[in-house]
C-alpha cells in the first residue's frame, strides 16, 4: 500500500523531460507511423473534446482536418517543453485549443463536462493511471467516448524482456513504461462499456503490441456482458 508521504511526492513530482521532447519531434516519424489511427480518434469529432496528455500536439491536425465549427478542443500536457510544441501546433492550425498544464490525475474541469476524451500513447507514461482513468469517467458525459491508442503490455518472452528492459526505458522515454496492462484497466472500470477493441500489428518491440478502441461511458447499470463481448470478440 502506498502511503500519503509517497503519494504526495507523486502528485508534487515535476514532470519535465526536455531532451526527450527535443528528439521525439525529429526521430518519431509519426504522421507515417501512426496517422491512420489518430484519424480513427478524430473520426467523426463534435461537441466538447479533451485531449489528455497532448504531447507535442499531434492529435491537433486531425481534429482540424473536420474543421472548427462545433468542436470545442480542449487539451492538457504537463511537460512545459512539450506543452510549448502543442502550443506552436496549435497556432499553426486553424483550430483553437484550450491548452492546459495540468496533469490527467487532477483534471480541472467539472463533472459531465465532455462529449469525447482522447488518449493517444499517454496512459503508458501517467504516474497514477487508476486516478487519471477515475478522473476521465468524471468528466466524460453519460453515453460520450474515451478514445485511446495505447502500447501495452506483451505476452511470453516479449514481456519478460519488457519488464527487464523497463527501469532504462522510463528513464529514457520521458516516463513512459513498457508494461501497463492499459487495456485491462481500461475494460475493467465500472463506468465504461467497450464498443471497440482492436490490437494493431505494427511498430518496434519492445514498445509493442499497440491497441486502439473505445469505450461509452455508461448512462445506466453495468453490463458486464457487453463488455465482456467486445473484449474477447476481437481475438
Amino acid at each position: 500500500m502506498t502511503d500519503c508521504k509517497t503519494q504526495r511526492r507523486v502528485s508534487e513530482r515535476r514532470i519535465e523531460h526536455p531532451t526527450f521532447a527535443a528528439l521525439y519531434d525529429r526521430c518519431m516519424p509519426d504522421r507515417f507511423l501512426i496517422g491512420r489511427h489518430r484519424e480513427y480518434l478524430a473520426d467523426g469529432l463534435s461537441g466538447r473534446v479533451l485531449d489528455v496528455g497532448s504531447g507535442n500536439g499531434a492529435m491537433i491536425p486531425y481534429a482540424a482536418d473536420l474543421g472548427a465549427d462545433g468542436l470545442e478542443y480542449h487539451a492538457i500536457e504537463p511537460d512545459p517543453h512539450m506543452r510549448r510544441r502543442a502550443a506552436s501546433t496549435a497556432e499553426r492550425s486553424d483550430l483553437r485549443v484550450h491548452l492546459r498544464g495540468d496533469r490527467a490525475e487532477s483534471l480541472p474541469y467539472v463533472d459531465d463536462a465532455f462529449d469525447t476524451v482522447l488518449s493517444g500513447l499517454v496512459f503508458c507514461t501517467i504516474d497514477d493511471p487508476d486516478a487519471a482513468l477515475e478522473e476521465v469517467a468524471r468528466v466524460v458525459k453519460p453515453g460520450g467516448e474515451l478514445r485511446f491508442l495505447e502500447h501495452v503490455r506483451a505476452d511470453g518472452w516479449r514481456a519478460r524482456a519488457q519488464d527487464r528492459l523497463d527501469p532504462l526505458w522510463e528513464r529514457a522515454a520521458g516516463g513512459c513504461q513498457l508494461n501497463r496492462e492499459t487495456v485491462e484497466r481500461f475494460v475493467g472500470h465500472d463506468a465504461f462499456d467497450a464498443l471497440e477493441i482492436e490490437r494493431i500489428e505494427f511498430g518496434v518491440f519492445p514498445a509493442t503490441p499497440i491497441v486502439r478502441g473505445r469505450l461509452r461511458r455508461r448512462t445506466e447499470g453495468a453490463s458486464l456482458g457487453q463488455r465482456a463481448a467486445a473484449l474477447f470478440g476481437t481475438g
